[in-house]
């Protein structure tokens, strides 16, 4: 079983960073296609950006520009920079990993992951 652990949250003003790190422990992390999503009080947990084992990556719109997705296959490690942040991207994030990814597009949705990490939150003031 591969274990996610998540850290780097906190609270943050709008306007400031912050990096979300996700350690795996898997021998074979660098064959897996990761991504990071994200869930707001009372709604849908939400795509936010992945990163295939090539290095390709693929963000949500609303992130475009500000997030940036980053993996270290060295250290079993997925990150996540996040800069510009507003209040509305205030809520638990999650990083994920799919064994078998076949396409980028594919790593947008939750289904074919098979392995979440805990959760982390983020809180943006105003």
């Amino acid at each position: 079983q591969v274990q996610l652990v998540e850290s780097g949250g906190g609270l943050v003003q709008a306007g400031g960073s912050l990096r979300l790190s996700c350690a795996a422990s898997s021998r074979t992390f660098s064959n897996y296609g990761l991504g990071w999503f994200r869930q707001a009080p009372g709604k849908e947990r939400e795509f936010v950006a992945a990163i295939m084992w090539s290095g390709t990556t693929s963000y949500a719109d609303s992130v475009k520009g500000r997030f940036t997705i980053s993996r270290d296959n060295q250290k079993n490690a997925l990150y996540l920079q996040m800069k510009g942040l507003k209040p509305e991207d205030g809520a638990v994030y999650y990083c994920a990993a799919d064994r078998e990814p076949c396409y980028q597009y594919a790593l947008e949705y939750r289904e074919v992951y098979d392995y979440w990490g805990q959760g982390n939150q983020v809180t943006v003031s105003p």
